[in-house]
């Protein structure tokens, strides 16, 4: 019953013990800033998770806190929301595993996860719509200054898009380009992961964008490897193959096409 100190620095105080489980229609887990001992084995909290899941209690997990349920063994066999922020972390820590880092939210049978910030107010409405119907959900929403609700499909946020997105299905595949720079996904493949075909994903490209999937995914590999380029003293060939180029020369072909400069003049102009 001793508070609890946030990882924002505000101290959480308790009112009553947990008690019985089966009293709960939810059990949440609130995510933070990720700490990696944070991540281990915690007997007292993975036990009781695994307690609840038993019992049938549905379990959320708020940003981060998908990353503690799956510490506790309790995502296997379902999809997870992971923030685009958190996506490289999560792949690291829990190999094998994938994550859904192109939507806001992920409800899969009794496990819902959300990628933090403001999707968790939406994953909180789609709660309230299923439980208490639509007109609370909206009112709700609009308490917490939202105009409407949005859905789970909906493409998430990145500081790393650098082109301007309407149509959120070519939200989702830009991100989807962003989260596999190293090994490229194939059009065919991309269709496939946004469950559409592939004729499709390109024409919105061509009216929108007026450019191919194709391109628009070369110049996000380009851009990311200048990044590296500016920001990294990483060799040409270990930049080439984070970007899902075959070779340094690769990259530097394709790189001097697209700036009209060599990697390596690149780098020592912005250096």
């Amino acid at each position: 019953m001793s508070p609890i100190l946030s990882s924002c620095g505000v101290a959480i105080s308790p009112h009553e013990r947990i008690g019985d489980l089966g009293r709960f229609d939810y059990l949440v887990v609130v995510g933070g800033v990720l700490e990696e001992e944070s991540l281990l084995v915690d007997t007292r909290f993975d036990n009781h998770l695994r307690d609840a899941a038993e019992a049938g209690v549905p379990l959320v997990g708020l940003c981060t806190g998908s990353f503690i349920l799956h510490r506790a063994g309790l995502m296997h066999g379902y999809k997870c929301c992971v923030s685009w922020f958190h996506n490289s972390d999560f792949l690291r820590l829990f190999d094998g595993l994938q994550a859904v880092s192109d939507q806001i939210f992920v409800v899969d049978r009794d496990r819902l996860t959300c990628s933090g910030g403001a999707s968790a107010a939406h994953l909180a409405a789609f709660l309230v719509d299923r439980h208490l119907g639509k007109a609370l959900a909206s009112k709700s929403l609009r308490i917490m200054m939202f105009n409407d609700a949005a859905k789970a499909e909906t493409a998430q946020p990145t500081g790393r898009l650098e082109v301007v997105v309407r149509d959120e299905i070519l939200k989702r595949a830009v991100l989807l380009m962003q989260h596999h720079l190293d090994v490229p996904l194939t059009i065919d493949q991309l269709a496939g992961k946004l469950d559409l075909s592939k004729r499709l994903i390109e024409r919105r490209f061509r009216s929108e964008l007026r450019t191919s999937p194709r391109v628009l995914y070369t110049q996000i590999r380009l851009h990311h490897a200048c990044h590296l380029l500016t920001r990294t003293e990483k060799s040409i060939s270990t930049i080439a193959f984070e970007c899902g180029f075959c070779d340094g020369s690769h990259l530097s072909r394709v790189f001097r096409d697209h700036y009209q400069q060599t990697p390596q003049q690149f780098r020592l102009q912005n250096s």
